[in-house]
């Protein structure tokens, strides 16, 4: 293991000693390893598009728009070979909340999302990509 030595100001460390706190950490030292590892994540990510990856979307929309669930039914089935898994909520007699499981190389992963959060009545969505090594 290495060891790294950073300096930052009081008030810096003041805020990260209260996210320490907030977020259970038991150290400092294990917040920072997990700040470092989603930076480095993140790079990932960026940057290796064939790479394989597991993802979180969610997406709301409006349910009584004309032909919006099978719409979207067919945009998961014509990518079954992404699509581990869906589930679905209903938020209201008009709104639906979808979280779709995905898993595959993250450009593909990506693609499929925007597919879904440009659809007409997709009222809001997230991707949340985790990669794989």
């Amino acid at each position: 293991m290495q060891r790294l030595t950073i300096s930052v100001d009081d008030a810096l460390a003041a805020s990260f000693d209260e996210l320490v706190t907030a977020r259970g950490y038991t150290s400092r030292s294990e917040a920072m390893r997990d700040l470092v590892r989603r930076a480095v994540d993140e790079q990932r990510v960026e940057t290796a598009g064939d790479a394989p990856c597991i993802a979180s979307l969610s997406y709301v929309f409006d349910h009584h728009l004309r032909d919006m669930p099978q719409r979207l039914t067919a945009i998961e089935h014509d990518h079954h070979e992404l699509v581990v898994s869906t589930t679905h909520v209903h938020l209201d007699h008009n709104t639906c909340l979808e979280s779709t499981i995905l898993r595959g190389p993250i450009d593909d992963v990506r693609a499929l999302a925007n597919k879904v959060q440009a659809e007409r009545g997709v009222r809001f969505g997230a991707l949340n990509l985790i990669s794989r090594d």
